[in-house]
């Protein structure tokens, strides 16, 4: 399966690599995507994949991505402003979950697969879990040294990039879209 991923983020790259092995995936070589405005994740990545797809190859499928971690203590934030939340999103986290005893949080990934013939296939991967008290971990990215799944004493950061391969919201979301895609 050959498939471009509308991103600049070379970790969702590596992480959707590692979900799906046997896949031949590249980033779409873009330096501007449309930027996420949309009110659901689903939005956000239907326009990087619709975008994304004007110059792929035929026999790809155009994958876009969107995610973020909802707070459950913070009425669902930083949610699809994840990424844009704050120069430091952990820092902001970890403070404005000081004084709220509702730690559970969520990860949550949707992916947006578009065909040459503008089929699209959406799928969804999420992850449950509670934020530490601080900083834990040094692997993985974004809110993962903050994230500890449930089930679980260690943050995503400490459970590594292994663990994330079957286990993460882009894991699920993308195996997920396996399973679509080998559909007749």
């Amino acid at each position: 399966m050959r498939a471009r991923l509308a991103s600049g983020n070379p970790h969702k790259l590596t992480e959707l690599r590692r979900a799906l092995p046997g896949w031949e995936i590249d980033l779409i070589d873009d330096p501007v995507f449309p930027p996420e405005t949309g009110s659901t994740y689903a939005e956000n990545a239907r326009g990087k994949a619709v975008h994304g797809r004007a110059g792929a190859p035929a026999d790809a499928w155009v994958i876009g991505e969107d995610s973020g971690i909802e707070a459950a203590g913070l009425d669902g934030r930083p949610g699809l402003a994840s990424a844009r939340w704050a120069a430091d999103g952990v820092a902001r986290l970890l403070e404005e979950l000081a004084d709220v005893p509702d730690r559970r949080a969520r990860y949550v990934c949707v992916i947006v697969a578009v065909g040459h013939d503008g089929e699209e296939i959406v799928v969804e991967g999420t992850l449950e879990g509670v934020i530490a008290a601080g900083r834990r971990g040094e692997g993985g990215f974004g809110y993962d040294p903050v994230f500890v799944p449930e089930g679980e004493r260690r943050t995503v950061a400490e459970l590594g990039d292994a663990w994330k391969t079957t286990h993460s919201h882009r894991a699920r979301a993308a195996a997920a879209l396996a399973v679509a895609l080998s559909r007749p």
